[in-house]
């Protein structure tokens, strides 16, 4: 039986097309090598390249979340199946260059697909580097990021003032404020759209997860709330992809899947009550 393969969207600035459901590696790829916690890892990237996914999300605040990463990638050979990501997390340009190399260093990287300014922490100086980077070929795409509501002003002036390729942003059924501010505002900027915290930070699928799935979860092939969730981001025209963060292969599978098949518009969620 063949594989069903993930939908893919594209990403304005260039029209490349990106997989709709990715990998966020905050907390699920903290690991040790050597561990067992570590070793699972293996399975979490098996699954999401398994069906075309290939976004891996990750940041110098994450601890051993980078090196995880690379090393997982390199010992695979996979590296050009995943589109990588990383952030620049500090104050003053020299210490943000000295942080991006060692992202690099522990990706073992030449070449960053994305980088972003992570929650915006001294975006002046990063902005200013990444486009210098990105003009140098070390990076492909840059962007900012944030995850919270209270710095959503500050995300809006700079996504209206700097020319920017990707913005990072939280989104759940619910935390639905940036759906109706900063997503169509990328849309209308030509910005891509990775969603973090689909789960409203794990907080939202526990509760969820405590219920019975309704009727109509089959109807858009969803067993599993996770996968409910993922489908009412990514209803939204303006979301490129989706980063639900996960050291579970298992969870990996079926986060996936939720990027394959029917993904209803925005229309069917408007009637839906969880």
């Amino acid at each position: 039986m063949a594989v069903p393969q993930m939908q893919t969207r594209p990403i304005p600035a260039t029209g490349e097309p990106l997989p709709v459901v990715g990998c966020g590696t905050y907390i699920g790829f903290d690991r040790t090598p050597g561990t067992a916690e570590f070793a699972q890892l293996a399975g979490v990237l098996e699954q999401l390249f398994a069906v075309g996914g290939s976004v891996i999300d990750s940041s110098p605040m994450y601890g051993k979340a980078e090196a995880a990463a690379g090393q997982l990638l390199a010992e695979s050979g996979q590296r050009g199946r995943a589109f990588l990501a990383t952030k620049v997390w500090t104050s003053g340009r020299a210490a943000g260059i000295r942080q991006m190399e060692n992202s690099l260093r522990l990706l073992r990287a030449d070449t960053l697909d994305l980088l972003q300014v992570h929650n915006l922490v001294d975006w002046p100086s990063h902005l200013a580097t990444l486009r210098q980077w990105k003009a140098a070929g070390r990076v492909r795409y840059i962007g900012i990021s944030h995850y919270t509501s209270a710095h959503y002003d500050e995300v809006e002036a700079v996504l209206r003032a700097e020319p920017l390729d990707f913005l990072q942003i939280n989104y759940s059924l619910e935390d639905r404020v940036a759906g109706e501010r900063l997503l169509p505002l990328a849309a209308e900027r030509g910005v891509a759209v990775l969603v973090n915290m689909p789960f409203g930070g794990g907080r939202l699928l526990r509760r969820l997860n405590a219920k019975p799935l309704p009727a109509w979860a089959g109807e858009i092939g969803c067993a599993t709330w996770s996968q409910v969730l993922l489908k009412f981001v990514l209803a939204h025209p303006a979301v490129t992809c989706a980063i639900p963060g996960s050291g579970n292969a298992a969870h990996m599978a079926q986060n996936a899947l939720a990027g394959t098949g029917l993904v209803p518009g925005m229309d069917f969620w408007r009637d839906k009550a969880l």
